[in-house]
């Protein structure tokens, strides 16, 4: 990596060793520095994980009761050795951090995954100026542009209306920590909502940290047609609603809500309709929050990350890719 080496990659994941301690690692280390719950971030094995408040409490519900965690607030300074960790809101979920590390009048920021778009349950993006900024790009093409929520909201609404006036139930399929949640507090009043067991999990474990999602039914056997024609389905996956005896009744139009809908159809995992809603920056926020971080230096990971590397040396900028 460039500069200073503050944080260097290694096979276990990205390691400060002046710190010593790892962001996100991909195999067991001592200390893990984890920047949200999402098991691509947060994985088992490691002998202490620190994390935001809000993660914490998911890291239990995810890995395990009994693993070793320190939670942390916004902005609060720990000191690793002689390195200053501070966690900084990212916007991609409950919880979601971007991790700033300095040494020496030196700051690294790695973004973790973000969104600029507003979330009902997620604390906005906080933009962070560094010399080294570690970004992801998984949604890094100018094909991808986000609508508002706004749009979205109204195109299920309308889906929900032609297909209950159709007698067929609606669901959505979504990730049942994080996409779920924002579903929830965008629809929450404007329909009934029934989620999996999977979903209905999560929100609790999130309630009993003091994290109020709305109210929502749980889907079982018990759930009656009427309840699926009136409301909306938030399902994990497709065998959610295989031995539901009222889906079975009805049947069910499944959509999925995604930024690869925006593209391509064929990743919406056999689904019907398809709603464009991402938790990650499109093009433009991609490229907005590197202008608003001021870094000398811009590392790309997670993604189309040749293309961004690309696109900033063309615009004079100083990146690499960093395939972690």
């Amino acid at each position: 990596m460039a500069s200073s080496g503050l944080l260097t990659l290694t096979e276990r994941g990205l390691y400060c060793e002046r710190g010593d301690f790892f962001i996100d690692p991909v195999r067991s280390v001592e200390r893990a520095v984890i920047t949200h719950a999402h098991s691509d971030h947060a994985r088992p094995g490691m002998k202490h994980y620190l994390a935001h408040r809000d993660t914490v409490p998911l890291l239990h519900h995810r890995i395990a009761r009994s693993i070793s965690t320190q939670s942390v607030e916004y902005g609060e300074v720990i000191m690793m050795r002689a390195v200053a960790v501070s966690l900084f809101p990212a916007g991609h979920m409950i919880g979601s951090s971007q991790i700033r590390v300095e040494a020496d009048g030196e700051v690294w920021v790695v973004s973790g995954d973000y969104k600029r778009q507003p979330d009902p349950y997620a604390a906005p993006f906080h933009p962070l100026r560094c010399h080294t900024f570690i970004t992801e790009s998984t949604f890094g093409l100018p094909i991808y542009h986000w609508p508002s929520d706004e749009i979205v909201v109204d195109d299920i609404l309308r889906w929900h209306a032609a297909n209950a006036s159709c007698g067929v139930a609606s669901a959505v399929q979504v990730y049942s920590l994080g996409k779920a949640q924002r579903l929830i507090g965008l629809l929450a009043r404007h329909l009934p909502l029934t989620v999996s067991p999977a979903i209905h999990a999560a929100n609790e474990c999130l309630r009993a940290a003091g994290i109020a999602v709305a109210e929502t039914s749980v889907l079982s056997n018990a759930t009656s047609q009427g309840m699926l024609l009136r409301g909306l389905i938030l399902a994990s996956g497709p065998n959610d609603l295989r031995d539901i005896p009222a889906a079975r009744a009805t049947g069910v139009d499944m959509a999925f809500a995604s930024g690869w809908t925006a593209t391509e159809p064929g990743r919406r995992r056999n689904a019907g309709a398809g709603f464009v809603m991402s938790d990650h920056v499109d093009w433009d926020d991609l490229h907005r929050t590197i202008d608003e971080t001021q870094a000398e230096h811009v590392i790309v990971t997670h993604g189309f990350s040749a293309e961004v590397v690309q696109y900033l040396r063309e615009q004079g900028r100083s990146a690499q890719v960093l395939a972690i």
